[in-house]
């Protein structure tokens, strides 16, 4: 299969997922895993997507992030562009509906250039297990993490995990996935 085909696949493997049950056990499971984890434990910049409908579920980790005083930066998509920059975010209320009908920072919140100790957390419909991951299309991540060096976690049900999936030179893989099952490190190189 082609990636718009994989993309499809995926997609439908998430839309079917009952959202009531299986889901919300599944969020919970990856997020423990992910605040447990020592990249996660030792990071002071945390990089993170807040999840949308069919995503791995973000809040739980967001709210423990805030609680340990960690800075806690939301992607924010350029008009126009496939680049997306990381603001500071204090609170859920620095959030509002933008780019592509996701949440993301509202203008009064910190754009961050530099990031310090940072981990990134990559969202993805599927990964593999070389920690190449198949996003929504646009390239958003891979251009970032191409710019930043930087601890990453990818999240994904294990239902949507895969061996292999196609890659070209500007896919960047994760440094390690989680999923509701196990944290499955990847081996570079």
């Amino acid at each position: 299969m082609d990636k718009k085909q994989l993309r499809d696949h995926f997609r439908q493997i998430r839309v079917e997922t009952d959202h009531d049950k299986e889901q919300i056990i599944w969020d919970k499971a990856i997020s423990e895993r992910v605040i447990g984890h020592e990249a996660y434990l030792n990071c002071e910049q945390l990089l993170i997507y807040v999840s949308g409908e069919i995503e791995v579920c973000t809040t739980q980790i967001i709210e423990d992030a805030f609680q340990k005083g960690k800075t806690v930066l939301v992607p924010k998509c350029v008009n126009g562009t496939n680049i997306m920059e990381f603001y500071r975010i204090t609170s859920f209320d620095d959030l509002d509906v933008g780019s592509y009908g996701i949440l993301e920072p509202v203008d009064k919140c910190e754009k961050y250039d530099k990031f310090d100790n940072a981990l990134c957390i990559v969202p993805g419909l599927s990964f593999d297990m070389k920690g190449y991951r198949l996003g929504f299309g646009k390239g958003f991540y891979d251009r970032f993490l191409a710019e930043h060096n930087m601890s990453t976690i990818g999240l994904c049900y294990e239902n949507c995990l895969t061996e292999s999936l196609p890659a070209d030179g500007y896919d960047i893989s994760v440094d390690c996935i989680v999923t509701e099952k196990r944290v499955i490190s990847v081996k570079k190189g």
